[in-house]
């Protein structure tokens, strides 16, 4: 019994230290491939032009790279060319999709308020009585909720760890169980597996946004 509660409690500390550094070895490593893919293109060019290796200018150059496109960002000009830049971006098929959900999962740790998922809501999928986590994105499009004759909510199901992946699904809004927990502990909950979530004292559980309240603040129309 002794051996047993000592193995639990010592695997309750490996998780616990698992969901704390993986995250930081994942940034560590993906920074580390950036930072050499720099190293590699600058050094070469670098060797070609003074006739020696610069070592640290990957380095140098992303923090260079960081500065400047914070600088652009900060004026209305350099907002618009960046909107432009990730709309154009965006029309790319393959692109579209991977970027706009990094994007996201990027913007809701960093507590940006701006952010494509409105709401966190459960629903009962893939059956009645097993209820999943999702992100209310929008209202479904006007000739979906004319056809269906039902006042249906996008709802996109993201995947466990990687929220990049996952499935739209169109649920009508009665069905929907709307929660009070901020984006940021939804995406946190989905891509721990569960081991980390939101305060269970956070408040009640949030109500639905009435009907039509998303189309007017995203500026789409019933044609559409």
């Amino acid at each position: 019994m002794i051996l047993g509660k000592a193995l639990r409690r010592v695997r309750n500390w490996f998780f616990t230290g698992l969901v704390i550094l993986a995250p930081l070895v994942l940034t560590v490593y993906f920074l580390g491939l950036g930072f050499r893919w720099l190293d590699a293109l600058l050094g070469g060019l670098a060797s070609r032009t003074l006739g020696r290796q610069i070592p640290g200018l990957g380095v140098l150059a992303s923090l260079v790279l960081a500065v400047l496109t914070g600088l652009i960002a900060s004026n209305l000009v350099g907002r618009r060319l960046i909107a432009w830049g990730e709309h154009t971006l965006l029309r790319v098929p393959i692109f579209r999709g991977v970027y706009s959900a990094l994007k996201q999962v990027v913007d809701a740790f960093a507590g940006q308020k701006r952010t494509a998922f409105k709401q966190v809501v459960l629903v009962e999928y893939p059956r009645r009585g097993i209820w999943s986590v999702g992100f209310v994105t929008g209202e479904a499009p006007g000739e979906v909720r004319r056809r269906t004759g039902r006042d249906l909510v996008n709802v996109l199901i993201t995947t466990t760890p990687n929220p990049t992946s996952g499935f739209l699904i169109l649920v009508p809004r009665e069905e929907l169980l709307w929660l009070s927990m901020p984006v940021e502990d939804g995406l946190k909950l989905v891509i721990s597996g569960g081991m980390i979530g939101c305060d269970a004292s956070a408040g009640e559980p949030g109500g639905p946004p009435a009907a039509g309240e998303m189309r007017k603040k995203e500026g789409v129309s019933d044609g559409q």
